[in-house]
């Protein structure tokens, strides 16, 4: 049939019959001169309508429910149950412990009241210096060589961070797939809260390297799932699919919840450093610190209340094996970046709070309740201060990077101001002040380190983010502790470290480009609508249709 029996074809036919014919959308009617053409059907609208039925199913994949007050509770309640080991359990209590056995303290009372000069030239008491001494004098002989209490707490971190490598490489994929995330994450917190109920059974320092190697190792798993559900609940508090502009939201409710959490852990760790302190005025102080480790297994395990009310399962499948899922973090640069500031994060802080603890007992004689108002002022202060952060944030419209790079800032400043003045005397309340800017800083690393990563976590692979994240971040906190602790009377080491590796986190954000937007579009959870125009303007409305997309499987009607 040629085109003039198609024209005549065309024109003859009702106008009844090509209104019927566009409701059914099969037909398109365009004009050719004075001519009215009935086409063939419009694939691109067509190609409309398939990516919008798709795009509504992947957003009801991706959909999580909002989370209850009750999970938010719980979530929050496991940091304020489980931060302090990494803060006060290991780096003061277990080298304190371990000391008492080292070199115990003289049954004499009375000499622990006689004052003695140190080499600085201040006067302190005797059981001040022989604390301080204990703690930093090489007194445990292995072979030919010597280690502190201080030293021997970081092999045995070290073993346990070695240990927990392998382990969160399995685990990286049940977190992510099946309905197993909060059983695994239970039966890790009762094996580590079970090592530091007999922390003081045997009186040798042997066996606190295997202690202390299982509660590392055996924390970094629920911390793991601890972080990978502040990923979930972002989720379900915003959209698994957002706008440019609709990402704010999702900022502001990352934010929110992990500043909570990070205030409340640091009240976590201010109640365990009390308690340790209170029970070395006691008489029997290695008994007396045995107490404290029982108490923190204790506390420990009622953190498991998160387990029960957050049991979320990821429904994103995607089927790679469980070495690319492990590694598959590799793949996006924002989350690498991320992880290197989470890292650098934790070698600053811990070094300053180390080294600023070792500096006030050993070369300033501060008096034990000096002591104890610093320790206070420093876990305290942000359980006030981090709260406020939130509102001055979304005032600002300040995302992660810009809340790290502050962080970042407060701890060069104080180790800054530490190494300036290392050589003059610290009123208590100079030391006040240091302690809850330090503080500050520790929080808001803490928060949005965190928050910045799961910005950039796919769906689907937050627990295998998260693994990375927590893995990173302790190998930090064992580098600043190890190095401030192997100089325990040179504290320009510690306020030199802390400041190098602030100013050098900051580098890595700004020219490294980070950012939680880029981060956010990459992994997914925003979809980044003005290409998407762009690319309807140019050619196919849909994205992929001129490419010749097949579509493997009809499109199920949803629930």
């Amino acid at each position: 049939m040629d085109d003039q029996e198609i024209n005549s074809g065309a024109s003859t036919t009702t106008p009844d019959r090509e209104r019927a014919l566009e409701r059914a959308g099969s037909t398109t009617s365009f004009h050719r001169g004075d001519h009215h053409v009935v086409g063939t059907p419009d694939v691109h609208e067509a190609g409309i309508k398939i990516q919008r039925a798709k795009s509504a199913y992947e957003a009801y994949a991706g959909h999580e429910e909002k989370p209850t007050k009750v999970e938010v509770f719980g979530w929050c309640f496991y940091g304020l149950c489980s931060y302090f080991i990494h803060t006060v359990l290991i780096p003061i209590v277990f080298p304190l412990i371990i000391s008492q056995i080292a070199s115990p303290m003289p049954d004499d009372i009375t000499q622990r009241n006689i004052k003695v000069m140190n080499g600085k030239g201040y006067i302190c008491t005797h059981k001040e210096m022989l604390l301080y001494n204990r703690l930093t004098n090489r007194t445990i002989t292995v072979h030919n060589a010597k280690y502190t209490p201080l030293e021997w707490t970081s092999i045995s971190w070290a073993v346990g961070l070695a240990l927990a490598a392998p382990l969160l490489g399995l685990v990286s994929t049940p977190l992510d797939r099946g309905p197993h995330q909060s059983v695994i994450a239970l039966v890790a917190t009762v094996v580590g809260a079970t090592f530091c109920l007999p922390a003081g059974f045997f009186r040798t320092v042997w066996i606190f390297p295997p202690y202390i190697a299982a509660i590392v190792a055996a924390s970094t798993i629920p911390a793991a799932y601890h972080t990978r559900h502040l990923g979930m609940m972002i989720r379900g508090f915003t959209s698994p699919n957002l706008r440019r502009s609709q990402f704010p939201l999702r900022r502001a409710a990352g934010g929110w919840l992990s500043l909570a959490a990070a205030a409340t852990g640091s009240l976590g760790s201010a109640v365990i450093s009390s308690f340790a302190f209170h029970m070395l005025r006691e008489k029997e102080e290695f008994v007396s610190l045995w107490i404290v480790s029982i108490f923190s297994g204790i506390k420990w395990l009622l953190g498991s209340l998160h387990f029960v009310t957050s049991n979320r399962i990821s429904l994103a499948v995607t089927p790679a094996s469980r070495s690319n899922h492990a590694f598959s973090i590799l793949k996006f640069p924002h989350a690498v970046g991320s992880l290197a500031s989470a890292f650098l994060s934790s070698v600053s802080t811990m070094s300053v709070f180390t080294g600023a603890v070792l500096y006030l007992v050993g070369d300033l004689c501060f008096r034990p309740n000096s002591l104890l108002y610093f320790w206070l002022s420093y876990f305290l202060f942000p359980l006030f201060s981090l709260p406020i952060l939130h509102p001055i944030q979304h005032l600002l419209r300040a995302n992660a990077v810009k809340m790290q790079i502050l962080g970042f800032f407060l701890t060069a400043a104080t180790s800054g101001v530490g190494f300036a003045y290392r050589f003059r005397d610290w009123k208590a309340h100079q030391a006040l002040v240091f302690a809850a800017v330090q503080g500050t800083s520790n929080g808001l690393l803490h928060a949005f380190s965190r928050v910045l990563l799961m910005d950039c976590a796919p769906r689907g692979k937050e627990g295998a983010f998260s693994t990375w994240f927590v893995w990173i971040k302790f190998l930090g906190s064992l580098v600043g502790f190890a190095i401030a602790s192997a100089h325990p009377r040179n504290v320009a080491v510690s306020f030199g470290l802390g400041f190098c590796t602030a100013i050098a986190a900051v580098v890595v954000l700004i020219f490294g480009n980070v950012s939680d937007l880029g981060g956010a579009l990459a992994a997914g959870h925003v979809k980044d609508y003005d290409v998407v125009n762009e690319d309807r303007d140019r050619g196919s409305p849909v994205s992929g249709v001129d490419d010749g997309v097949e579509v493997k499987q009809p499109v199920q009607e949803m629930p």
